[in-house]
């Protein structure tokens, strides 16, 4: 291969994961079943062009409750939901379906669990992020526990626990492995009982996307992540390429980029944060090679085969 060859690289694996997949699916069926309008809590996936079709296909995404009339259907998305949400659903009685990920409803149940023994909890995670309101909101026994957020090193070392010999960490799913190894250890060194999840709570897809990522930004001279930017695994894929010393650009569509940014590089890639989809890639991939005339080749080996099953109704 000549060493001026122009090439693009689609990283493998990337876009859409299984809890991704599993929301989208809950809500296009609950349309086909149940006919529109479907209410969702918050957007089913932090992706703009998912969410845009989705409501031009009869979703109508809100915030409250409240906001849902009487009688009508809800899906909570795939960030999950607090206590808080689930009960106010079920006291109005509204027909709900769960898109929730399992892998978010695993840690909303560590919750639970540390709770009930009486442990004091740290949620590693951003706020604001649905995921970790929902997480947080999950924390209800709140007289023998308490909940505390951190969101980086200094954090870490600055926070103040009322059971320091009794406590335990969660995670938000779609963090950077290696920040949140990076927060783990300096809490592990202030707080030595510290409980620490069996298996990293940090999803396998935002994992395997970030491995991906860190091994192409080796190779590239410029990367782009196609996503929202409201997406977090899509920001820490961009932030990740940028540690490794490649130049980096999140993007939802072809006509966001700067194409001076690519002019004179020979070595371009690609990837795509869980919530983005592959024919948003595609498009992105042909666009960027016109104007380059560079080519397009799949770079590494996508074995993802995970799959979760929709909710019994929806089969």
């Amino acid at each position: 291969m000549k060493a001026t060859e122009r090439l693009i690289k689609l990283a493998n694996p990337r876009g859409f994961c299984a809890g991704v997949d599993r929301a989208i699916d809950i809500v296009n069926r609950a349309l086909e079943i149940h006919g529109a309008p479907v209410y969702v809590k918050h957007e089913v996936v932090h992706n703009k062009f998912v969410v845009e079709d989705l409501k031009r296909r009869g979703a109508v995404f809100i915030e409250e409750i409240d906001e849902i009339p009487d009688g009508s259907l809800v899906i909570f998305s795939a960030h999950g939901v607090s206590n808080k949400v689930e009960v106010e659903t079920k006291e109005r009685n509204l027909d709900f379906y769960d898109a929730t990920c399992p892998l978010v409803t695993k840690v909303h149940m560590e919750v639970v669990r540390h709770a009930r023994a009486n442990r004091d909890i740290i949620l590693i995670g951003h706020e604001g992020h649905p995921e970790v309101e929902g997480t947080m909101g999950r924390h209800i026994d709140k007289e023998n526990s308490n909940i505390y957020l951190v969101q980086d090193d200094k954090e870490a070392l600055e926070i103040e626990v009322s059971k320091p010999k009794n406590l335990a960490i969660v995670t938000q799913t779609t963090l950077s492995v290696d920040d949140t190894k990076s927060i783990i250890s300096l809490l592990k060194q202030r707080f030595p009982d510290i409980k620490i999840p069996k298996k990293n709570d940090i999803c396998y897809a935002t994992q395997n996307r970030q491995d991906a990522v860190k091994q192409l930004a080796l190779e590239s001279d410029f990367m782009i992540v196609v996503g929202s930017e409201n997406s977090s695994n899509s920001n820490r894929l961009k932030e990740l390429a940028e540690k490794c010393g490649c130049k980096s650009v999140l993007i939802d569509s072809f006509s966001d980029l700067n194409l001076n940014q690519m002019e004179g590089l020979n070595k371009i890639s690609i990837t795509a944060g869980a919530s983005a989809p592959e024919e948003r890639v595609q498009e992105i991939a042909a666009a960027v090679k016109n104007h380059t005339n560079a080519k397009i080749v799949e770079h590494g080996v996508d074995e993802e085969n995970i799959y979760f099953k929709l909710p019994p109704k929806l089969r």
